[in-house]
């Protein structure tokens, strides 16, 4: 296969892709700016590491200009990690703490210092007429890969910690579409990064007709990602809402008696105030809303209920709406009441989460649940 003029096309297509999106991001009007900031910088940098494969055709870079470029790759994990926390929290901002993201970038070009940057123009074009046989450019490529992994497994525990506190904070699967987005995000960039690794294992150890192989796959699933990127903004435009950055997990909250008298009276007013006054009628209650209501802080009633009831908020307050649909379900004087207008009358706000939930707490469908009683 001729890899020397497809490679080049692919590029070129994901650059001006890239290139085109990044605008986007960029121009459109939202009040999340940061998060598209953040996403459009990851999609301008990426088009400028791929910019590799067909910009020499077209210039001649100085050789410190080149090197510079080709290190600018360093900034690509960090650009993608913070764009995921500003995807997570409302509230985050850039801080002078994060400069530390820049660490990469400025140990690339420190260890390049002596045998690049600092010697003659003659050093420098033996330096990159071996540039795989120079122990920097090994020690870089390691030392990026192994900031990828780090990079990536924190990602996951952010995410992970996302879900968690969406759990215990929200009763509205609405509330999880920034998690669901973030997953399958964290997936294709796994994919992505396994596929690099490879490449570039097989630069070193194998022909250049293998690694230009493994290098159209992965421009071919570059050009993959951005229609996906394309479509989600299409079909989800008002992304994003996260949540407050001091937000904790129950488990991360500490100090908390969960077998005090104090504790139990606590839990005997929350589960009769759940049957009296039914707040899981409301389908946009979360657990600071019912805090208020119970005039209790929501740290201790996140603690309460997770540590003390061993539920999540999402599936304390689903169980209520459950037995709330069930005893409409059953209810022969309300017969006229179809499936919809049982679960909005309970407080769910689509079909599909509500026959989930439904599903998970009776073993069976709502509609074969009425008919047992019909």
């Amino acid at each position: 296969m001729n890899y020397e003029s497809i490679i080049p096309f692919l590029a070129v297509l994901i650059v001006i892709l890239f290139l085109l999106f990044s605008a986007f991001l960029l121009s459109v009007k939202t009040e999340k700016k940061l998060p598209n900031q953040l996403l459009a910088s990851f999609l301008i940098v990426t088009a400028i590491d791929i910019s590799a494969f067909f910009y020499q055709q077209f210039i001649d870079l100085p050789l410190n200009l080149e090197m510079l470029r080709n290190s600018v790759s360093a900034f690509k994990n960090p650009l993608l990690f913070l764009y995921i926390l500003s995807i997570i929290y409302s509230n985050f901002r850039l801080k002078w703490k994060h400069l530390v993201h820049l660490l990469p970038w400025v140990i690339t070009i420190v260890v390049l210092m002596p045998n690049f940057f600092f010697v003659d123009d003659n050093a420098k074009i033996e330096f990159y007429n071996n540039y795989d046989q120079n122990i920097e450019i090994r020690f870089l490529g390691f030392f990026g890969d192994l900031l990828s992994l780090a990079y990536l497994i924190a990602e996951v525990y952010y995410i992970t910690r996302y879900r968690k506190l969406l759990l215990e904070n929200f009763a509205d699967k609405n509330s999880f579409k920034n998690y669901i987005w973030l997953r399958q995000l964290a997936i294709l960039l796994f994919i992505g990064q396994a596929l690099t690794w490879v490449k570039n294992y097989s630069r070193i150890n194998f022909t250049l007709e293998n690694t230009n192989a493994l290098r159209t796959i992965i421009l071919l699933f570059g050009v993959f990602l951005i229609c996906w990127l394309f479509l989600k903004a299409v079909n989800s435009p008002k992304l994003f809402k996260g949540i407050d950055v001091d937000l904790k997990t129950s488990n991360e909250i500490k100090g908390k008696n969960t077998e005090s008298a104090a504790v139990n009276h606590q839990l005997v007013f929350l589960l009769n105030y759940m049957t009296t006054k039914k707040p899981y009628l409301n389908p946009s209650l979360t657990i600071r809303k019912l805090a208020e209501e119970l005039k209790m802080n929501s740290r201790d009633l996140s603690v309460l209920i997770n540590q003390n009831l061993h539920q999540h908020f999402f599936d304390f307050v689903n169980e209520y709406r459950i037995e709330e649909a069930k005893s409409i379900l059953k209810n022969p004087k309300k017969r006229e009441f179809t499936v919809l207008e049982v679960l909005y009358e309970v407080g769910f706000n689509s079909k599909s989460s509500f026959n989930t939930a439904f599903k998970k707490h009776t073993g069976t469908t709502p509609t074969q649940f009425r008919k047992q009683f019909l």
